[in-house]
């Protein structure tokens, strides 16, 4: 919505011009593409405990880091890259989640095996729609829902690492699986 001349947008937004972007852009628009899923899974997993304004400041530098998000790359990482990643200070230097990455990507690789793609996988938990939530405040959204504990669940039971409930809730609100727009936001679907 825009009003003299001013656009409205959700009120996590702020005044950052990355965080606008990326609002305008990204957040709450549907993602199919595998390779674009993988990242946000990657990146919503490195945000836990930290600002997303974080994560989308250093999104370049992981990109870079992990050879573009390239899960297939990925899951074989050697120990000696694994040990780069720690010294890099480009990205968010965490062992754990770092050696996440790796198995997350394994993983990754075999839910396509399993469903032939992870679009497939992930968007069957909605039966391919996106759900569209009428929030009036941001207020109102929630951290966690039944469906991000349901995917969760699912996800830690086939071995992926850091994928909470908020982490998953989070990634399906930037890959428009969930589409969390305020009602008067410029971006929300009326």
């Amino acid at each position: 919505m825009v009003t003299n001349n001013i656009i409205k947008r959700c009120g996590w937004v702020g005044k950052d011009e990355i965080y606008k972007k990326y609002h305008d852009e990204e957040w709450g628009k549907p993602v199919y593409d595998d390779n674009i899923l993988f990242e946000f899974l990657i990146l919503e997993g490195f945000q836990a405990g930290l600002s997303w304004i974080t994560i989308l400041k250093k999104r370049e530098n992981f990109r870079k880091s992990f050879d573009n998000f390239d899960y297939k790359k990925i899951a074989s990482y050697s120990q000696q890259k694994l040990n780069d990643l720690l010294l890099d200070e480009g990205i968010v230097r965490n062992k754990l989640k770092i050696q996440s990455v790796v198995v997350n990507a394994q993983k990754y690789i075999e839910i396509q095996m399993e469903f032939g793609s992870f679009c497939n996988y992930i968007w069957s938990f909605v039966n391919g729609n996106p759900i569209i939530n009428k929030w009036s405040n941001i207020k109102e959204v929630p951290a966690s829902t039944e469906l991000s504990d349901k995917i969760s669940k699912d996800l830690k039971k086939r071995g992926f690492k850091f994928v909470g409930t908020t982490i998953i809730y989070a990634f399906l609100q930037a890959v428009g699986i969930v589409n969390d727009h305020i009602t008067d936001c410029f971006c929300s679907i009326s």
